[in-house]
Protein backbone atom coordinates (compact mmCIF):
# COMPACT_ATOMS: atom_id res chain seq x y z
CA UNK A 1 0.00 0.00 0.00
CA UNK A 2 1.36 3.39 -0.91
CA UNK A 3 2.27 5.91 1.78
CA UNK A 4 -0.35 8.34 0.54
CA UNK A 5 -3.09 5.72 0.76
CA UNK A 6 -1.99 4.68 4.29
CA UNK A 7 -1.97 8.32 5.37
CA UNK A 8 -5.47 8.79 3.93
CA UNK A 9 -6.79 5.74 5.80
CA UNK A 10 -5.18 6.94 9.05
CA UNK A 11 -6.70 10.42 8.68
CA UNK A 12 -10.10 8.89 7.97
CA UNK A 13 -9.91 6.74 11.11
CA UNK A 14 -8.90 9.68 13.29
CA UNK A 15 -11.61 11.93 11.87
CA UNK A 16 -14.26 9.25 12.46
CA UNK A 17 -13.75 9.12 16.19
CA UNK A 18 -10.34 7.63 16.75
CA UNK A 19 -9.04 10.91 18.17
CA UNK A 20 -9.71 12.57 21.53
CA UNK A 21 -13.08 13.91 20.32
CA UNK A 22 -14.59 10.46 20.77
CA UNK A 23 -16.18 9.36 24.04
CA UNK A 24 -14.41 6.96 26.38
CA UNK A 25 -15.81 3.43 26.49
CA UNK A 26 -18.08 2.27 29.32
CA UNK A 27 -19.55 5.61 30.40
CA UNK A 28 -21.38 3.88 33.25
CA UNK A 29 -18.08 3.31 35.08
CA UNK A 30 -16.28 6.39 36.41
CA UNK A 31 -13.08 4.43 37.06
CA UNK A 32 -13.02 3.20 33.47
CA UNK A 33 -13.46 6.75 32.17
CA UNK A 34 -10.60 8.00 34.34
CA UNK A 35 -8.36 5.07 33.42
CA UNK A 36 -8.86 5.83 29.72
CA UNK A 37 -8.56 9.61 30.11
CA UNK A 38 -6.45 10.46 33.18
CA UNK A 39 -6.34 14.11 32.10
CA UNK A 40 -10.09 14.31 32.77
CA UNK A 41 -9.59 13.53 36.45
CA UNK A 42 -6.78 16.06 36.76
CA UNK A 43 -8.95 18.75 35.16
CA UNK A 44 -11.92 17.95 37.40
CA UNK A 45 -9.73 17.90 40.51
CA UNK A 46 -8.35 21.35 39.61
CA UNK A 47 -11.90 22.65 39.21
CA UNK A 48 -12.88 21.07 42.53
CA UNK A 49 -9.96 22.73 44.32
CA UNK A 50 -10.69 26.10 42.73
CA UNK A 51 -14.51 26.17 42.83
CA UNK A 52 -15.50 23.44 45.31
CA UNK A 53 -17.62 21.38 42.90
CA UNK A 54 -17.00 17.66 43.54
CA UNK A 55 -15.56 15.52 40.75
CA UNK A 56 -18.57 13.19 40.66
CA UNK A 57 -21.00 16.10 40.20
CA UNK A 58 -18.89 17.41 37.31
CA UNK A 59 -18.70 13.94 35.76
CA UNK A 60 -22.45 13.34 35.95
CA UNK A 61 -23.12 16.72 34.35
CA UNK A 62 -20.62 16.15 31.55
CA UNK A 63 -22.13 12.72 30.95
CA UNK A 64 -25.57 14.28 30.49
CA UNK A 65 -24.42 17.24 28.44
CA UNK A 66 -21.95 15.67 26.00
CA UNK A 67 -21.29 12.02 26.91
CA UNK A 68 -17.64 13.15 27.24
CA UNK A 69 -17.39 14.12 23.54
CA UNK A 70 -15.14 17.17 23.21
CA UNK A 71 -16.80 18.65 20.14
CA UNK A 72 -20.42 17.72 20.91
CA UNK A 73 -23.08 19.94 19.34
CA UNK A 74 -26.84 20.07 19.51
CA UNK A 75 -28.77 18.45 16.65
CA UNK A 76 -29.77 20.41 13.56
CA UNK A 77 -33.22 21.94 13.15
CA UNK A 78 -35.05 21.08 9.94
CA UNK A 79 -37.76 22.88 7.99
CA UNK A 80 -40.31 20.55 6.42
CA UNK A 81 -38.36 17.72 7.98
CA UNK A 82 -35.56 17.85 5.39
CA UNK A 83 -34.11 21.35 4.98
CA UNK A 84 -31.31 22.02 7.53
CA UNK A 85 -31.93 25.29 9.39
CA UNK A 86 -28.96 25.47 11.77
CA UNK A 87 -28.44 24.03 15.22
CA UNK A 88 -31.00 23.90 18.02
CA UNK A 89 -28.70 26.11 20.10
CA UNK A 90 -25.12 27.38 20.25
CA UNK A 91 -24.24 24.78 22.94
CA UNK A 92 -20.87 23.19 22.24
CA UNK A 93 -18.17 21.07 23.80
CA UNK A 94 -17.89 18.97 26.94
CA UNK A 95 -20.01 21.35 29.02
CA UNK A 96 -22.48 22.30 26.26
CA UNK A 97 -22.11 25.94 27.28
CA UNK A 98 -24.00 28.34 25.03
CA UNK A 99 -22.21 31.27 23.42
CA UNK A 100 -23.50 34.01 25.75
CA UNK A 101 -22.81 32.13 28.98
CA UNK A 102 -19.38 31.08 27.73
CA UNK A 103 -18.57 34.72 26.96
CA UNK A 104 -19.74 35.73 30.46
CA UNK A 105 -17.42 33.09 31.94
CA UNK A 106 -14.41 34.21 29.88
CA UNK A 107 -14.95 37.84 30.87
CA UNK A 108 -15.55 37.07 34.56
CA UNK A 109 -12.50 34.80 34.86
CA UNK A 110 -10.32 36.68 32.33
CA UNK A 111 -9.71 33.37 30.52
CA UNK A 112 -10.15 34.83 27.06
CA UNK A 113 -8.39 31.91 25.35
CA UNK A 114 -10.60 29.27 26.98
CA UNK A 115 -12.20 26.76 24.59
CA UNK A 116 -15.28 24.64 25.18
CA UNK A 117 -13.72 21.55 23.59
CA UNK A 118 -10.84 21.45 26.10
CA UNK A 119 -11.54 19.49 29.26
CA UNK A 120 -9.59 21.90 31.50
CA UNK A 121 -11.59 24.87 30.28
CA UNK A 122 -14.91 23.02 30.29
CA UNK A 123 -14.51 21.83 33.90
CA UNK A 124 -13.35 25.27 35.01
CA UNK A 125 -16.45 26.74 33.37
CA UNK A 126 -18.66 24.19 35.09
CA UNK A 127 -17.05 24.95 38.46
CA UNK A 128 -17.49 28.69 37.90
CA UNK A 129 -21.14 28.30 36.88
CA UNK A 130 -22.01 26.04 39.81
CA UNK A 131 -20.18 28.41 42.17
CA UNK A 132 -22.41 31.18 40.81
CA UNK A 133 -25.43 28.92 41.41
CA UNK A 134 -24.40 28.60 45.04
CA UNK A 135 -23.87 32.36 45.43
CA UNK A 136 -27.02 33.47 43.58
CA UNK A 137 -29.43 30.66 44.44
CA UNK A 138 -28.02 29.06 47.60
CA UNK A 139 -27.54 25.67 45.91
CA UNK A 140 -25.06 23.27 47.45
CA UNK A 141 -22.26 22.28 45.09
CA UNK A 142 -22.87 18.68 46.19
CA UNK A 143 -26.51 18.82 45.03
CA UNK A 144 -26.17 17.42 41.50
CA UNK A 145 -29.93 17.52 40.88
CA UNK A 146 -30.59 21.19 41.60
CA UNK A 147 -27.23 22.29 40.23
CA UNK A 148 -28.22 20.65 36.94
CA UNK A 149 -31.63 22.28 36.91
CA UNK A 150 -29.95 25.70 37.32
CA UNK A 151 -27.32 24.71 34.75
CA UNK A 152 -29.97 23.78 32.20
CA UNK A 153 -32.53 26.54 32.76
CA UNK A 154 -30.11 29.28 33.78
CA UNK A 155 -30.05 31.14 37.07
CA UNK A 156 -33.08 33.29 36.28
CA UNK A 157 -35.06 30.32 34.98
CA UNK A 158 -34.26 28.31 38.09
CA UNK A 159 -35.21 31.22 40.35
CA UNK A 160 -38.57 31.48 38.53
CA UNK A 161 -39.07 27.72 38.87
CA UNK A 162 -39.40 27.20 35.11
CA UNK A 163 -38.05 23.65 35.48
CA UNK A 164 -41.21 22.64 37.41
CA UNK A 165 -43.18 22.83 34.17
CA UNK A 166 -40.79 20.38 32.44
CA UNK A 167 -41.45 16.85 33.65
CA UNK A 168 -38.77 15.50 31.30
CA UNK A 169 -36.14 17.85 32.81
CA UNK A 170 -37.09 16.86 36.35
CA UNK A 171 -36.63 13.20 35.34
CA UNK A 172 -33.24 13.96 33.77
CA UNK A 173 -32.13 15.87 36.88
CA UNK A 174 -33.08 12.87 39.04
CA UNK A 175 -31.04 10.61 36.74
CA UNK A 176 -28.05 12.94 37.03
CA UNK A 177 -28.31 12.84 40.81
CA UNK A 178 -28.33 9.03 40.72
CA UNK A 179 -25.40 8.96 38.30
CA UNK A 180 -23.42 11.37 40.50
CA UNK A 181 -24.00 9.07 43.48
CA UNK A 182 -22.93 6.04 41.42
CA UNK A 183 -19.81 7.81 40.12
CA UNK A 184 -18.90 8.88 43.66
CA UNK A 185 -19.13 5.30 44.97
CA UNK A 186 -17.12 4.00 42.01
CA UNK A 187 -14.41 6.64 42.42
CA UNK A 188 -14.12 5.85 46.11
CA UNK A 189 -13.97 2.14 45.30
CA UNK A 190 -11.10 2.51 42.85
CA UNK A 191 -9.23 5.00 45.06
CA UNK A 192 -9.54 8.00 42.74
CA UNK A 193 -11.10 10.29 45.38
Amino acid sequence: MSRLLRLGVLLLLVSCGGGQNSAPRNLDNACSIIDQRPTYLKAMQRAERKWGVPVHVQMATIYQESKFVANARTPHKYALGIIPMGRQSSAYGFSQAIDGTWDDYRKATRRFGARRNKIDDATDFMGWYMDQSEQKLGLSKWDARNQYLAYHDGHRGYARGSYREKAWLMRVADEISQRADLYQLQLIGCGKI
